[in-house]
């Protein structure tokens, strides 16, 4: 795939038009549509902003990946929507089940609401840590970034 089809095909998943991205790189129509249709190849600056309106990486319109996520190493093992939402189903449930026990005390006092609310914050980012390790680990490395 080429250049210019990489740019169409992107800008058209992002629902955007022709017009919209040339205004934005402060040029005609017209010359955008040169780009998308291989008569003409920007220069890396015109390149670089193109990537950042159609959020994406300039490696993927060149061709050099087939990714076109922003994702870096360091955010490989950001937690997706899902994961979210069943860290924050595990989380509720878990609190649940120790409100509903008497066992939810410190040294045979109970909790209080901060200290409840403390423990809730420990567990929440000790669940997003260890989903985050499990990502890490057993993401195989051909699908790594």
């Amino acid at each position: 795939m080429s250049l210019g089809e990489r740019i169409r095909d992107r800008r058209k998943q992002l629902g955007l038009t022709q017009l919209e991205i040339a205004q934005q790189l402060n040029m005609g129509r017209s010359n955008f549509g040169h780009i998308e249709n291989g008569r003409v190849v920007p220069s890396s600056t015109d390149l670089d902003k193109i990537a950042d309106i159609l959020k994406t990486k300039p490696d993927y319109l060149l061709g050099k990946t087939d990714d076109p996520s922003l994702l870096t190493n360091e955010d490989s093992n950001a937690l997706t929507p899902k994961e979210e939402k069943d860290i924050a189903v595990k989380l509720q449930k878990m609190m649940d089940e120790l409100e509903n026990d008497s066992s939810l005390a410190f040294m045979g006092e109970p909790l209080d609401e901060e200290e409840r609310e403390l423990l809730r914050i420990s567990l929440e980012n000790t669940l997003r840590l260890s989903k985050q390790m499990a990502k890490k680990k057993f993401t195989p490395k051909k699908y790594r970034k």
